[in-house]
């Protein structure tokens, strides 16, 4: 008699539930490589942007032998005013420096749209009556503080892909043509940086006083209203910031994208005399660290006033000057601190460069490299009055390597790399 032995093939539950075990382990060791994979990809880009903007700020500088100016466009248009307030008819030189590099960073078409009469609306519904131009926009566009989406001028609500990061969530309303690189203004956001102008008419102040008392506070690489060379960078182009990166607000209370003030209860003075004016004044969560304190909260003092969630909160209009909060960045705060105005949201503040990158933030140093600088860059007394006309104008920056860094002219020494 043959036997015939048959084998069974296949996998115990044992086996099985091993090799369902192991793929599991895989795949949680694999998954942050890849997120971080994806994250350096990100942050790779980002500083790919700031390498265009790099060659289209020199490209600019040969072009017309000076900067964009940070304050630039036509004047008050067909209706006077000053230059908060809205215009159809002119943008109240409130242009940010990147408009004028459009053509310089592969957005020529952009630009074309820009400088010439447009006729073209977000809505589709005609352009207001009010342009100075019959059915049209006026070239320069109207001011990009004010306008709206109704019917919109179509440039100022573009968002230009080189103006944004990849590893910055925001999209959309309200903003306006979102941006994550912003102009940097030096260690001194007083007040009276834009005093060389008269701003309700719009042209250069013919007060002696203010014209020294705003020059004295010009220490960044650009300055509002002001047209610069590179040859006014005493410092050195490789050692001088010409652009940070910032994120856009989400309307998440994040310190770095809300901007807190003190309307009616502040005064510019207060973070002028203390950037930590804020922190000192228990604005900012404890437990989280990150955020706004937020009514309700313990251990805290939510901030007066608290700009989220709008068209001029953070990063919102690519197009816009002097609106400082928007996109200005100032080297006082070490990157990613709160953003803190002493009163109104349209003075100047410590508004700190930003990203959603690990542990530090992009610059674009004038001579047109990228550098990384981490949150814990030396930044002096951060308790120091800021350098104005009434304390030692023209003297180094309190605020250490990164003061030094955002100031053009001090005769700070830069040694070894940062």
């Amino acid at each position: 008699m043959v036997r015939v032995h048959s084998w069974r093939t296949g996998f115990t539950l044992v086996e099985l539930l091993v090799v369902i075990a192991i793929i599991g382990v895989m795949v949680g060791l694999l998954l942050p490589a890849v997120q971080a994979a994806r994250e350096a990809a990100r942050r790779m880009s980002c500083g790919n942007n700031f390498k265009q903007l790099g060659l289209a700020l020199h490209n600019y500088h040969s072009a017309f032998d000076k900067q964009p100016i940070h304050g630039g466009g036509t004047g008050q248009g067909i209706n006077p005013g000053a230059w908060w307030q809205q215009s159809n008819s002119s943008n109240r030189l409130n242009l940010n420096a990147v408009v004028g590099m459009t053509p310089f960073f592969e957005q020529q078409a952009l630009w074309e749209q820009i400088s010439n009469p447009s006729r073209q609306t977000v809505t589709g519904a005609a352009a207001p009556a009010d342009t100075g131009v019959i059915g049209a926009w006026p070239a320069m566009g109207p001011s990009p503080k004010s306008y709206s989406l109704n019917p919109g001028y179509v440039p100022w609500s573009t968002e230009v892909s080189s103006l944004r990061c990849p590893s910055d969530p925001g999209t959309g309303l309200p903003g306006l043509g979102r941006t994550n690189y912003g102009m940097c203004m030096g260690d001194s956001c007083s007040t009276q940086q834009q005093q060389h102008f008269d701003l309700t008419r719009l042209v250069p102040s013919t007060s002696a006083a203010n014209n020294v008392n705003a020059k004295a506070v010009h220490r960044g690489m650009f300055s509002i209203y002001n047209s610069a060379r590179f040859r006014d960078v005493l410092d050195g182009l490789t050692n001088t910031i010409a652009m940070g990166e910032i994120i856009s607000d989400l309307g998440d209370r994040d310190k770095r994208g809300g901007f807190a003030g003190g309307a009616g209860g502040g005064t510019p003075a207060d973070v002028q005399n203390n950037p930590l004016h804020c922190v000192d004044s228990g604005e900012i969560n404890p437990i989280r660290p990150r955020f706004w304190c937020a009514p309700g909260d313990t251990g805290c003092t939510p901030p007066v006033s608290l700009d989220i969630s709008g068209s001029n909160s953070r990063g919102m209009r690519w197009a816009s000057a002097t609106r400082s909060g928007i996109s200005d960045v100032y080297a006082i705060r070490p990157p990613n601190s709160e953003l803190c105005i002493g009163q109104w949201i349209d003075n100047p503040g410590v508004f700190s460069p930003s990203s959603h990158h690990q542990g530090g933030v992009h610059v674009l140093m004038g001579d047109g490299a990228v550098k990384f600088i981490t949150d814990s860059i030396e930044a002096g007394n951060q308790r120091a009055p800021m350098i104005t006309n009434a304390n030692r104008p023209g003297d180094k920056s309190p605020y250490g390597l990164w003061g030094a860094l955002g100031t053009k002219g001090a005769r700070e020494v830069i040694s070894g790399e940062f």
